[in-house]
């Protein structure tokens, strides 16, 4: 753990803490951007041995906060010993979770879990390693800054952020404080996503044409009514950076509850599903064109602006990817076509399957396909792809190594600007030329407003 310092610096840091508002704190940490970081960087950037604990703290402890939440209690390296939700009833719930976890594993030896209504009490410990942020999309980006800045690595669910602005402030974050940063797009720590992208980037399809994904539509406006609201949500803190509304409990259910708010249907909270699962396909489609520090150079809405999907990103060499229905991602070459999905695979050469697993009833396992598919056409592949069995084994071992995760700062910066794109040609019935490089609109297209929000004082990126 990072915990060098003596008891009365450790009282003088409480103190300090303790006399600053939360606010003045935030300005602080977001001061830090425009100087360098006064710790020495060896002191944040040195490797961990793989035994070493990492102490951690959990911000958001929803239905996805919560699953993280767990499966990182089960590491033996990881000690987690704070939680922060707006929720009281949800937050008080996961400090009990890690309490009764480490009663029963009193071979741990875990310190006392504290529970935070605002998650600014977490970046301000020192003694916290990495922070998990499992909160509304609107809120990914400020906790995510805010954790880097302070010295701290960060995972991060995906979208890794709410508009473009916010990804570039963000992979910019993470090289100036030279931190670790995983989002949780955990497909890429899926076999079956891996061996298609393998695949794909051997040339086993020949030329690539097109890569068609299915994610659902783009985020729409909020116009949910007033509900009546319980005591024990802080509902200004939940807004944050948003535009206030009235409560409405589609976007921010009461209490410990087992489903996925809607928010993520709201544009100003989240980005539809476009967002939400396109940042899982757009991601692949990112991987298998090996566009992982790239992107497209334009987007165009489909012809009817009422239309839900149909919008296309257009790359280099005349290849696209197009929101549509249909398998996860389907990638289309002159030879032959892979599909994948969770569970899901299949390999076409010259109209003939070669191999796959769609559905139990057909016979077979995905686990036989992809043995099949690797051993006749990966046996020496010039591209090998990032492997990682384990998503958040991944990230931990990089806290440890000091290397990138399989989605890092980029990966999951550039898949969420493409998913951000395609919601601003939805938006604005618009053609966009877009530059990759600069991570910017191409001159004489969009409208640099499209690259942010209005943020609600006193939040800002």
């Amino acid at each position: 753990m990072r915990d060098g310092r003596s008891g009365l610096e450790n009282e003088t840091f409480k103190e300090l803490t303790m006399n600053s508002s939360r606010r003045d704190f935030l300005k602080q940490v977001f001061a830090l951007s425009a100087m360098p970081f006064l710790l020495p960087s060896g002191v944040w950037a040195a490797k961990k041995s793989p035994n070493e604990l990492i102490t951690m703290g959990f911000i958001g402890t929803g239905k996805q906060g919560r699953y993280l939440l767990d499966s990182f209690l089960q590491r033996k390296q990881v000690r987690v010993v704070a939680v922060s939700d707006v929720d009281t009833t949800r937050r008080t719930a996961a400090q009990q979770r890690v309490t009764d976890f480490y009663k029963s594993h009193p071979d741990l030896s875990a310190p006392e879990c504290k529970a935070y209504p605002d998650f600014r009490d977490i970046i301000a410990r020192k003694d916290i390693d990495a922070v998990c942020i499992a909160t509304p999309d609107h809120w990914h980006a400020i906790p995510t800054i805010a954790a880097l800045e302070s010295g701290k690595d960060v995972y991060c669910e995906k979208p890794l952020t709410h508009n473009i602005h916010e990804a570039v402030a963000v992979m910019d974050a993470v090289k100036k404080n030279k931190r670790v940063l995983q989002t949780g797009s955990m497909q890429r720590s899926m076999e079956e996503f891996r061996v298609a992208c393998e695949l794909v980037r051997n040339g086993a399809i020949g030329k690539i044409d097109r890569v068609e994904c299915s994610f659902g539509p783009p985020g729409v406006p909020c116009n949910l009514p007033e509900e009546t609201m319980e005591p024990g949500l802080d509902w200004n803190m939940w807004v944050g950076p948003g535009p206030m509304r009235p409560y409405n409990s589609v976007l921010s259910p009461r209490g410990v509850h087992d489903h996925f708010p809607d928010w993520r249907s709201y544009k100003e909270y989240g980005g539809g599903m476009v967002c939400d699962w396109g940042a899982h396909h757009v991601d692949i489609a990112q991987w298998g064109l090996g566009m992982d520090e790239s992107g497209p150079e334009e987007v165009v809405p489909p012809e009817d602006p009422k239309a839900m999907n149909g919008a296309v990103l257009h790359y280099a060499k005349g290849i696209r990817v197009i929101h549509t229905d249909g398998f996860g991602a389907h990638f289309f070459g002159a030879d032959g076509e892979v599909k994948v999905n969770r569970g899901k695979f299949e390999f076409v050469l010259n109209g003939k399957r070669v191999a796959g697993f769609v559905s139990r009833e057909e016979g077979g396992s995905l686990s036989s396909a992809l043995t099949l598919v690797q051993k006749e056409y990966l046996k020496n592949p010039k591209i090998k792809l990032y492997k990682s069995g384990d998503h958040i084994k991944d990230f931990l071992e990089c806290v440890a190594s000091r290397k990138r995760p399989i989605t890092n700062e980029e990966v999951g910066g550039r898949s969420a600007i493409c998913c951000h794109l395609l919601n601003q040609a939805y938006y604005n019935h618009a053609t966009i030329k877009w530059n990759p490089k600069k991570m910017h609109f191409a001159k004489d297209s969009g409208d640099p407003k499209w690259l942010t929000r209005d943020y609600r004082s006193p939040w800002s990126v």
